[in-house]
């Protein structure tokens, strides 16, 4: 087996996708890219997303704009993010992106989550409901500080 084919086993199609839309992200963010291109970016990214990860990500979209506007909007790995001074914070994995069953909200180390010895960073939403959207408001807010 040569080097190349040990590479292409290593990481699925997806994977290798979302490897090269970080590099493309990277790239953009060197050449000094605008916030309002940021959001742009994140807001196209959420457009395309099928039905039910379009609405997960555009209501974590909406209730990080209300509950922590200081959190910059942009992609990471081409997925849905919001970062904190230029570290994401969190984001969102649609299904649809690894082909899994729900979509994921996760949280980086730079969140506030912590709790005791162990804590969840990312949580499944198989679908928004007024529910899960209490329970994402509550997650944004304890994970910016303001819990």
């Amino acid at each position: 087996m040569s080097r190349t084919d040990t590479r292409n086993d290593a990481f699925t199609a997806e994977e290798r996708a979302a490897m090269k839309e970080r590099a493309a992200e990277l790239r953009a963010q060197k050449g000094g890219r605008k916030k309002e291109a940021d959001l742009k970016a994140l807001l196209a990214k959420i457009e395309e997303l099928p039905p039910g990860d379009r609405e997960i990500a555009a209501t974590v979209h909406t209730l990080v704009t209300e509950l922590a506007p200081e959190l910059d909007a942009r992609t990471y790995y081409g997925m849905p993010a919001w970062a904190k001074d230029g570290s994401v914070l969190l984001f969102v994995q649609p299904a649809s992106k690894f082909n899994t069953r729900y979509a994921t909200l996760g949280f980086n180390d730079n969140a506030q989550l912590d709790d005791g010895g162990m804590w969840p960073t990312a949580f499944a939403i198989p679908a928004m409901t007024d529910e899960v959207r209490e329970q994402v408001a509550a997650l944004v807010r304890r994970a910016v500080g303001r819990a």
